[in-house]
């Protein structure tokens, strides 16, 4: 058996937000993460801690995962502060306990913002990202056979850019980072895969309008330039993207 006193296994100290539902009063609890190897992700700590709550009688801590490969977004809580975790460009799923020290008080708490509701202890409702998408993240393409791959030329920086854009997953990180809860991160990458690409551009300024109305109607904040989302964003999304959904805003608004 090991203990803490090997390297690879560690002792943590855990204070974890607990809630029974949105109206109900939550609360930080006290546990103790034992005998807890560096080799294993975040999560699966966390699935240690519930397996032994479980044995005990109590109810396990409720959190939001999928995947656990950081690509589906469902995973994510604010640690010690940071969402996601210290690492940067990481998401829950793919933080390791190795970066964490023998002793260590852990601070877990869900994401906080006015439009992510607060269902179970660490799952909050992100399905305002998803309203946000019905509103106008999407393209219209009429009935037939698919064209092409080729058929339309795109710029290679085009191309790029882009796709760094569609690499947001949705976790909804970007919110809880920013002080005013603003969603603009994400609308601005979603907004702008679509506006760089020929594609998208016959719908760009009703998705413009539709996205930003959406997100503005839903209680999200506005972007104050803190740069916070950028810089705990998993996936490293650029504030680039909410200038340029800026200009495609004025622009909709003005023609």
């Amino acid at each position: 058996m090991t203990t803490a006193r090997d390297k690879s296994c560690i002792n943590l100290k855990l204070k974890v937000w607990r809630q029974k539902g949105p109206d109900v009063k939550g609360r930080f609890e006290a546990y103790k993460a034992r005998d807890i190897s560096t080799d294993m992700s975040f999560l699966e700590m966390l699935d240690v801690v519930n397996e032994k709550m479980i044995l005990s009688g109590k109810d396990p801590i409720a959190f939001d995962h999928d995947c656990r490969e950081g690509i589906c977004g469902a995973c994510g809580t604010v640690v010690n502060g940071r969402t996601h975790g210290p690492e940067k460009g990481t998401t829950l799923c793919q933080l390791h306990m190795r970066h964490f020290s023998n002793g260590d008080t852990v601070v877990i708490e869900p994401w906080r913002s006015r439009a992510f509701k607060v269902v179970k202890d660490l799952v909050v409702d992100r399905s305002a990202f998803d309203k946000i998408i019905q509103a106008g993240g999407y393209i219209s393409v009429n009935t037939g056979g698919a064209p092409d791959g080729n058929a339309i030329p795109v710029p290679q920086e085009a191309a790029e850019k882009a796709m760094d854009a569609a690499a947001c997953i949705g976790c909804g990180a970007c919110v809880a980072a920013c002080p005013n809860a603003s969603a603009m991160l994400f609308v601005g990458a979603k907004i702008s895969q679509y506006t760089l690409l020929p594609q998208g551009l016959p719908e760009a300024k009703k998705r413009a309008l539709a996205m930003i109305g959406k997100m503005d109607e839903l209680g999200f904040g506005n972007c104050a330039n803190e740069a916070e989302c950028e810089k705990q964003c998993p996936k490293e999304i650029s504030i680039e993207n909410i200038a340029r959904m800026n200009r495609e805003f004025l622009k909709a608004g003005l023609f």
